[in-house]
């Protein structure tokens, strides 16, 4: 269903940690946004976090069985006499790739943004769903037993 391949994630996680997100007032790297994946009945559903991101700040993108999701988290508006004390929250671009396998219909993807989670809902493709072969049978396979 679905193929991920993203060797160096653990390695930017890592070094977030140790170095720490960019400095404040400054726009942060691009960088993974979790998700969740699973299979609901004919459906392969997955779902991003995208806390403080408006939807109109949202791009999906497929090419070649390739999703591309991005996302952008602006700074809060302020003024001269605002003055940040804690900034925590990464601002900037963030994106990820999903491989799709050709077992999905990509051509009928849906996609939902509420509360803070993108939610993409991929058919299964007819193809790939189970379905029962019925088997002949020719009377010749039969041996007759004489008596």
């Amino acid at each position: 269903m679905l193929m991920r391949t993203d060797p160096f994630r653990e390695l930017d996680r890592f070094a977030q940690q140790v170095f720490g997100a960019a400095t404040p007032g400054t726009w942060s790297k691009p960088a993974p946004m979790p998700m969740d994946a699973y299979r609901a009945g004919d459906e392969f559903v997955v779902c991003f976090d995208l806390p403080g991101v408006t939807s109109d700040a949202i791009e999906l993108d497929i090419e070649r069985n390739v999703l591309t999701v991005k996302a952008e988290r602006r700074p809060l508006p302020g003024g001269d006499d605002v003055r940040m004390q804690v900034t925590e929250r990464p601002l900037g671009v963030f994106s990820r790739q999903l491989f799709l396998g050709d077992t999905l219909d990509t051509d009928r993807i849906s996609a939902n943004y509420e509360a803070g989670v993108l939610t993409l809902r991929i058919p299964i493709a007819e193809k790939a769903k189970p379905r029962r072969i019925d088997v002949a049978s020719s009377r010749s396979d039969r041996k007759e037993i004489q008596a």
